[in-house]
């Protein structure tokens, strides 16, 4: 057996009796990959993972960075409230649409709005919104900005509230610090930005699964330093 048959089999025995999927989740994978969307959503027990620590977290409001198919965003949006608000960021208007179907047939259209458009240009209109802090921040999206986004998550939070940035490992490649990838070179410099601000304590795991060999940061938003003495 093959390395990654392994991580597959094991994804699987986690999922049957950890991470159980239903219709409107196997529905959403199987209309993202009949529409062509890139194999790249979380797996089952990774979105347990994140409603897991939405749940803990108690989060009320939940921003995501990269919505896709919509699959994480049903995961994540399961664990807020009635009156919870989960507002989702994805750069193509196709990719939108088919999450937009997908998550009405969750039931949760009342929870979620899916915002089109790069979201370096949504988050500053989100942000003159001066929406209530966002309890919890997913970031799963483009590498290369990652950073901006962590960044953003800041301006978006507060104290107590969580980040989770997704893809930071990438088979190991975030060690070559001589690496011309713009996709690691700005996930690198989300890890050191994270290692260096005084507001965020984080660290970052590796995973194995039907993904392949990758990783999350998990960080938590801390106070402002207070005034020098």
């Amino acid at each position: 057996m093959s390395e990654s048959q392994l991580w597959h089999d094991v994804d699987d025995y986690f999922t049957a009796h950890l991470a159980q999927d239903d219709e409107a989740l196997r529905a959403a994978l199987r209309d993202s990959e009949a529409a062509g969307l890139p194999h790249v959503a979380v797996t089952a027990p990774q979105g347990k993972f994140l409603r897991l620590l939405a749940e803990i977290q108690g989060a009320r409001t939940i921003l995501e960075i990269g919505t896709l198919g919509g699959y994480s965003t049903i995961w994540l949006a399961r664990a807020l409230p009635e009156d919870g608000r989960l507002v989702s960021l994805e750069y193509s208007a196709r990719n939108a649409e088919i999450a937009v179907r997908n998550i009405a047939r969750a039931g949760l259209d009342r929870l979620v709005e899916v915002r089109v458009g790069p979201a370096l240009e949504s988050l500053p209109k989100l942000a003159d919104e001066n929406p209530a802090p966002f309890d919890l921040v997913f970031i799963d999206a483009d590498r290369v900005n990652h950073p901006h986004y962590v960044e953003w998550a800041l301006r978006l939070t507060r104290t107590g509230s969580l980040i989770v940035v997704d893809n930071v490992v990438r088979r190991g490649r975030v060690t070559d610090a001589a690496s011309t990838d713009p996709e690691i070179r700005g996930v690198r410099a989300t890890v050191e930005l994270i290692g260096g601000h005084p507001r965020l304590s984080g660290t970052a795991i590796q995973t194995v699964s039907g993904k392949g060999h990758d990783g999350f940061a998990l960080v938590r938003v801390h106070q402002p330093p207070g005034p020098a003495r």
